[in-house]
């Protein structure tokens, strides 16, 4: 049996375990089609301000005079005091069509400026680190029912801890193995039941997930498509989680930003494509552990800070507008006199889409955040 057949009657076995089961996390009544959610986690501290840039604050300019002059002309218009980086084309064309929600001056309540320790924080979503267990992991048992998840890593990340619906997917880098490894493979774990639906389960979802090219595996892009792809149905994975490093920007931050900014787009844009008529039913969240300083430095970059921003798109999503509560930039405004002030939590907004998008109840947020409670503001459509 040749590795394509082997892997389709394993896709035919797994589609009938999918099949049976009875209910996923939240269901559209009107389209019947399961509510999904994908977490994106911006690992190195994005720049808020030359990604939603507050273009009425009159300290603006005066801090970043050569960072605002490098987009300037360039701005993508939002509101009457935003606009968004210009590499944020797809972005833009979403919150034009009100499927994107900005969040500024956006905090997790870490109070220090060391990335892993920010980053720990942030997945956790409790008032100290821990690395056991995340906040999606969290929202994912308060579910009850068989929500598959997905985390697009190499092992499960401290947000997806905590719960046995999570399970993990990343492209190899080492050559594809004969078809015959896997006959063995099979034949091997015949009697170890938990290993051999591991395998199906792997085996699975590499098919879903498709082929993708050596030289760019690992790129944001390729791994948002093949997340949209598998997620597109009905029985399959409803919840995923993506990450994308590279946003410490030290130093020539201008064109730094520029590139990742645009890989953020393409992968949002790609994940819309992918998951097609379901995009409509699908919110994707995304943040950063911290926000960087108001000044730039002298090596035309930024350094370690504290507010910054969240992206809320999707087709379930009531946007077009931006959210948050805007602190200023003048000096008796800053953050310890040099990083833009936190008003909102990350942790309510995250809480207030999982209770409008999933229909958890306040109960269940408090389980999920037990220090944040959702706000109230409309989300979701």
């Amino acid at each position: 049996m040749k590795r394509r057949q082997f892997i389709k009657t394993l896709g035919a076995s797994a589609s009938l375990v999918l099949m049976q089961t009875p209910t996923l996390a939240a269901v559209n009544k009107l389209t019947s089609k399961p509510k999904k959610v994908v977490w994106v986690i911006l690992r190195g501290a994005m720049d808020s301000l030359h990604t939603i840039i507050p273009i009425t604050d009159k300290s603006y300019p005066s801090l970043r005079p050569k960072l605002a002059s490098t987009i300037a002309n360039d701005i993508l218009p939002l509101s009457a005091d935003f606009a968004l980086h210009p590499a944020l084309k797809h972005m833009h064309g979403l919150y034009e069509n009100k499927q994107l929600l900005p969040i500024v001056a956006v905090g997790s309540g870490y109070p220090q400026r060391s990335h892993f320790d920010g980053q720990d924080y942030l997945e956790s979503g409790l008032p100290s680190m821990d690395h056991d267990t995340g906040w999606l992991g969290r929202a994912l048992n308060e579910i009850n029912n068989d929500t598959k998840a997905l985390a697009v890593a190499n092992s499960v990340p401290i947000s997806m801890r905590d719960s046995e619906k999570v399970s993990t997917w990343y492209p190899a880098r080492l050559k594809d193995a004969d078809e015959n490894i896997y006959e063995a493979l099979m034949d091997l774990y015949q009697g170890d039941e938990l290993l051999f639906s591991r395998l199906q389960e792997g085996l699975n979802t590499q098919q879903m997930a498709g082929s993708t090219n050596t030289k760019r595996k690992g790129k944001f892009v390729d791994l948002a498509k093949s997340c949209g792809k598998l997620m597109a149905n009905d029985n399959g994975i409803d919840c995923a989680m993506l990450e994308v490093g590279g946003w410490d920007t030290h130093n020539n931050q201008s064109f730094r930003l520029n590139r990742q900014l645009n890989e953020l787009d393409q992968g949002i844009a790609a994940i819309q494509a992918e998951l097609g008529e379901y995009w409509q039913d699908t919110v994707v969240m995304v943040a950063t552990e911290f926000g960087r300083t108001a000044k730039e430095n002298g090596t035309g970059g930024t350094d370690h800070g504290t507010g910054s921003a969240m992206f809320i798109a999707g087709g379930a999503v009531q946007g077009g507008k931006v959210l948050g509560k805007w602190p200023g930039l003048a000096p008796e405004q800053l953050f310890k006199g040099r990083d833009l002030m936190p008003t909102t939590s990350t942790f309510s907004w995250i809480g207030a889409v999982l209770q409008q998008h999933w229909q958890l109840e306040p109960k269940n947020i408090a389980n999920v955040f037990p220090d944040n409670p959702a706000y109230t503001t409309q989300l979701i459509r």
